[in-house]
């Protein structure tokens, strides 16, 4: 995984582990990776992972069974969906409005890209 600077890495896990959920690679009720496992697989400190999974759990995506593991949440894609709507309302949108004004664009203009991209990546 690629880390960005524009971001703190333990929210770009929290996002790594939203897109695993959203994608539904990890099923609602499903144990996910330990906090060493996913440490090791992306190359990080199990600390930066403990601190997501913390954030994961008051967020309500994710939750711990004392001595077994961390699990998905029963709603774990409608929690995950909600987290990432808020973060894309909150960060990602002013800036796509930003270009969008001036470039002296119309939105309607980025109707036809989305299809072709949901067509290409998700049929």
């Amino acid at each position: 995984m690629q880390f960005s600077e524009s971001q703190s890495i333990y929210l770009q896990i929290a996002d790594y582990v939203c897109e695993k959920i959203l994608l539904k690679e990890w099923e609602a009720g499903a144990r996910i990776p330990s906090v060493r496992e996913l440490a090791v697989q992306l190359e990080v400190n199990p600390n930066t992972v403990m601190r997501t999974y913390e954030f994961l759990q008051q967020q309500e995506i994710i939750f711990n069974q004392r001595g077994i593991g961390f699990f998905t949440a029963p709603n774990a894609i409608e929690q995950a969906g909600r987290y990432r709507k808020q973060v894309f309302i909150e960060k990602d949108l002013p800036r796509v409005f930003r270009s969008l004004f001036l470039l002296g664009m119309d939105p309607e203009e980025l109707k036809p890209r989305y299809e072709q991209y949901r067509k290409q990546f998700f049929s």
